[in-house]
């Protein structure tokens, strides 16, 4: 592992060159200087993210869409490539444990898809006064896509700590989590004191400068992995006949959705349909007792999960109040995640499962 210089290594002076001499300016703390974490550090921050992780768009502050509502991200932001980004901020002078807060909190956001993001960039926009700014075309612009492509959103997370100082041990765990292809940063904020006036300088100081190129070399690495995901990704769209009915340029996910509906609405059980979908029923199935709207099937899904110890995601399945099915007293959602050889799979099977119900589907032209 690369050594960590010392302290008075890695603080250098700032020195101001006044009109008859070149004077140092005074090292302070942002507490001394009555600067608070959230009121000041953060607020400042966030609308000028670019000091602490360039090319990043902020997409909530104070996060915390999980069960556990103490827990709470400073800043939750997207990057250039798509990546999300967990920033972390401390004005103290060794950055607490806030290394460990920030791997739960990737952990926890990791999964979080392109309908979840905007959903969370639209609130976020409202709570500072954009209501009126479109979170889902701002967020596509940023990222220079004509619409979403859930395949490469969120690949990775990436984690920025931004602190007055760090402690041996954290700088230590950072460089460790580096060499194991995490992507975290640490970014020293050292305030100084100018007559009253706050100046900050703002160094990266992990990964080192003798680390860069590695670095570098990784993310390259990464970057020609997604190339490849997207180049070899099938953009396809397909017509769908049912029974005498077609639908054309299905997408993929909308394709089996409505082959699906179809075929429970012509009276077959919606679990004896999935059975034929090369996933385990529970995967792609939700279902809760009685005919309810939208809203009651979120909350009484979510009810139900919990009891199982797992959790309900409503992005990952059709749940609006035109997606939902009712059969036999129950409200179920079809699953949206599909894609690849297993939508092939499931279309094929759907199809010579069930001959006597005119479903086909051709690419489109």
């Amino acid at each position: 592992m690369t050594a960590i210089p010392e302290r008075s290594e890695l603080l250098m002076p700032i020195y101001e060159f006044a009109s008859e001499e070149i004077r140092p300016l005074i090292k302070t703390t942002f507490s001394q200087m009555q600067l608070q974490e959230r009121r000041d550090l953060q607020r400042l921050l966030r609308a000028n993210i670019s000091v602490v992780a360039p090319d990043t768009l902020v997409i909530a502050e104070e996060f915390g869409d999980w069960d556990e509502s103490r827990r709470r991200i400073d800043l939750l932001g997207v990057d250039r490539d798509a990546n999300l980004v967990v920033i972390e901020l401390k004005r103290t002078e060794d950055g607490g444990h806030m290394e460990l807060q920030a791997i739960r909190y990737a952990a926890m956001v990791s999964t979080m898809t392109f309908d979840q993001a905007t959903d969370v960039f639209g609130r976020y926009l409202a709570q500072i006064g954009n209501a009126d700014t479109d979170a889902r075309a701002e967020l596509l612009d940023f990222l220079g896509w004509d619409e979403p492509d859930e395949d490469a959103f969120a690949q990775d997370v990436r984690i920025v700590l931004a602190s007055a100082e760090f402690a041996r041990e954290l700088t230590t765990s950072a460089l460790w989590l580096i060499e194991r292809g995490i992507d975290i940063r640490c970014v020293r904020l050292q305030p100084y004191d100018n007559d009253g006036r706050v100046f900050v300088e703002v160094q990266q100081i992990i990964p080192l400068p003798e680390m860069a190129e590695y670095q570098v070399r990784v993310t390259e690495k990464k970057r020609k992995e997604r190339q490849a995901r997207s180049e070899t990704r099938d953009w396809t769209s397909y017509d769908v006949t049912l029974g005498g009915r077609q639908l054309s340029g299905q997408r993929k996910r909308h394709a089996i959705y409505q082959t699906f509906r179809y075929l429970v609405e012509q009276g077959i059980a919606p679990e004896k349909v999935a059975e034929h979908c090369g996933r385990p029923i529970d995967r792609a199935l939700m279902s809760v007792d009685g005919e309810v709207t939208a809203e009651n099937f979120h909350r009484l899904a979510k009810e139900a999960r919990e009891e199982e110890g797992r959790r309900f995601d409503p992005t990952r399945y059709f749940c609006g109040e035109k997606e939902l099915l009712h059969f036999d007293n129950r409200t179920y959602a079809f699953v949206n995640q599909w894609g690849g050889s297993s939508w092939l799979q499931a279309m094929n099977n759907l199809r010579d499962t069930f001959p006597d119900q005119g479903v086909d589907f051709t690419p489109s032209e």
